[in-house]
């Protein structure tokens, strides 16, 4: 009897976008990914594309499951992040990376002006409550989704919306006047007007001078979308991933 090493042997998967993903995630770490691991990755991308909003995602890192910080970094979709100041020890293959709120963030690459004015959203999973927001433009007064990505841990005022929760928090904007934030497994509409978004990128755990001390797993900036998809979609990847990881 003969043996034949296979593609799910040294660590594939069937769906192409997930493969490269997984691929790339692997090179960098310098070892195979669990298979479960690889498979609960897999899911989610073919889920994503199941419910219609793999492509409105347009930059995005899962920061969990690798085996090393630069394998987390190995962008999902898009460009990669710029890391600044960010360790192995900040990182964990289960919770994902932890800022320090005072000089650690990514530069996701990604412009706040490259999704349309009213076609926009902003996500990430929090394995710690935030107290600050970790994803946003820098500009002050008014460009990403509703000013900036403040205006959500603002707003609790108008709509009963708060960033305080752990798990998975997003805004998704598809016309002028309103956008929707999700957070706890709820949707809120937030009835404030866009602006013309300003050129500048988007950063990762920080806003402006604003650094952020949370563990996130994960972050997506693109185009609108329906949020309690995205929301359960992470949500399972981050459950599987802890499930896979020994």
């Amino acid at each position: 009897m003969s043996w034949i090493i296979t593609g799910t042997y040294k660590g594939l998967v069937s769906d192409a976008d997930a493969n490269a993903y997984l691929a790339a995630v692997q090179a960098a770490d310098g070892q195979l990914l669990e298979p479960d691991v690889r498979l609960a990755v897999e899911a989610f991308v073919v889920g994503c594309k199941a419910d219609g909003i793999w492509n409105a995602i347009k930059a995005s890192c899962i920061l969990a499951g690798a085996h090393t910080l630069n394998g987390a970094l190995v962008p999902l979709v898009g460009t990669a992040p710029t890391n600044y100041n960010f360790v192995s020890g900040d990182y964990n293959r289960e919770t994902g990376l932890v800022g320090d709120g005072s000089t650690k963030y990514l530069d996701s690459n990604r412009n706040n002006n490259a999704d349309p004015q009213n076609n926009r959203h902003l996500s990430f999973y929090s394995s710690t409550a935030p107290f600050s927001s970790p994803i946003g433009c820098i500009a002050q007064g008014g460009s990403y989704i509703a000013g900036t990505y403040t205006s959500l841990a603002n707003s609790v005022g108008q709509s009963g919306f708060t960033t305080s929760n752990t798990g998975f928090t997003g805004a998704s904007r598809s016309q002028a006047s309103v956008y929707t934030g999700r957070t706890g497994a709820v949707n809120y509409s937030i009835f404030n007007s866009s602006t013309l978004p300003t050129s500048i990128n988007i950063d990762v755990f920080r806003l402006g001078a604003n650094f952020s001390s949370n563990r996130l797993a994960f972050y997506s900036i693109g185009e609108s979308l329906d949020l309690a998809l995205l929301d359960a979609r992470v949500t399972t990847l981050m459950s599987d991933l802890a499930a896979a990881i020994p």
